[in-house]
């Protein structure tokens, strides 16, 4: 008996939709990269002599506009909701540092409004930024 043994074929892998996948990571990256997790705005930093270099993971920005505006988390909000997120931001975590930017046209009443709520709450852990001399 003449028994013919089958030739096995080799496996393949198809390589063209390998590409594609490829080329749609590489754009998902690309996007997701670009996206400015930040929401600032429009201000001019004032000038400062005495400078010192926070850690920007645990911040809260507070932004104060020309015109006595202020926005948190890129929105205008009322002082009295601004107080209710710090308050609840410090009960979460004690160690959050405020960062307050202010226009450096900024009436001072403006930003007196914002550290009076910190003195209410008690809450010392804040910066006011200024801008960086190397500029």
């Amino acid at each position: 008996m003449n028994i013919k043994r089958r030739l096995r074929r080799k496996p393949f892998v198809p390589i063209n939709s390998m590409s594609d996948i490829a080329f749609l990571l590489l754009i998902f990256i690309m996007l997701i990269s670009l996206i400015n997790y930040r929401q600032e705005i429009k201000i001019d930093y004032p000038e400062g002599e005495y400078q010192e270099v926070t850690q920007a993971d645990k911040n809260l920005e507070i932004w104060v506009d020309r015109a006595g505006a202020v926005f948190y988390d890129g929105a205008q909000v009322t002082l009295s909701y601004l107080e209710a997120e710090i308050a609840d931001a410090v009960g979460q975590d004690p160690s959050v540092r405020i960062h307050i930017l202010a226009d450096k046209n900024t009436a001072f009443r403006n930003v007196n409004g914002l550290l009076e709520i910190l003195k209410l709450l008690q809450h010392r852990a804040v910066s006011l930024v200024v801008k960086d001399p190397s500029e």
